[in-house]
């Protein structure tokens, strides 16, 4: 029998791999999505997309959805209490689930903060994509057929112009040598609307694009059949 596992759920381009990559190892099912939210906002957080939008991606891949609330500016202390309520949530779902997916691709230090914090909650780590070629993966995700958007970019190391830009070959084409193709470093954010997983794609108008912090450019993305609404 398989394993259920929770996989932490960006809604972008490295969980939906991630997500991907599990459901073709038997060994694995996976039981929930795991989402980080910003109360007021409501929007996920980092990435800056709409909480309505993150529902619909969850009701496409019919995973059911599990979020953190954390409030805006959140302390760390904050957010790991969070991420802790969450992953009790998930253990009261299912009571044999042990295992958390991430779609983290080489960074040492957050893998290792992860580690350290499933740890002490008595879970433990899975990294399905990690230490793979990023610019394959990228090239892979899009050969795939999955779509996303640049949601978030961090303008300290990538132009503001990109956010809004489709994940493309034309965008891959575009992005300065200093970048990683799958923005490991925080260089973008994406928000997946189409996919092979889902059962149906979401439609995406772009909307107001805002800066915060004087450095993180968003875009406000709208669900085309609720832009009247």
């Amino acid at each position: 029998m398989s394993t259920p596992i929770l996989l932490a759920w960006s809604g972008g381009k490295d969980s939906t791999l991630a997500l991907e990559r599990l459901r073709a190892d038997p060994r694995w099912h996976v039981a929930g999505l795991l989402t980080t939210v910003t109360s007021g906002y409501e929007r996920i957080a980092i990435h800056g997309v709409r909480r309505s939008i993150l529902q619909r991606q969850a009701g496409a891949l019919d995973v059911p959805l599990i979020e953190a609330h954390i409030p805006p500016q959140s302390s760390n202390e904050v957010y790991e209490a969070a991420f802790a309520q969450a992953l009790a949530q998930a253990r009261e779902r299912t009571p044999a689930i042990a295992d958390v997916a991430f779609g983290d691709l080489f960074l040492a230090d957050v893998r290792a903060y992860r580690e350290a914090l499933l740890a002490r909650l008595g879970w433990r780590g899975v990294y399905p994509l990690w230490g793979e070629d990023t610019a394959q993966l990228a090239r892979h995700f899009i050969a795939r057929g999955h779509r996303a958007i640049l949601s978030c970019v961090d303008t300290q190391q990538l132009d503001a112009a990109f956010c809004g830009r489709a994940f493309d070959a034309a965008l891959l084409a575009d992005l300065p040598a200093s970048c990683d193709p799958c923005g490991e470093h925080g260089e973008f954010h994406t928000c997946v609307h189409d996919s092979p997983l889902f059962a149906a794609p979401i439609a995406l108008t772009r909307g107001e694009r805002v800066l915060r912090d004087g450095r993180f450019q968003y875009i406000d993305l709208i669900e085309s059949d609720r832009r009247s609404a």
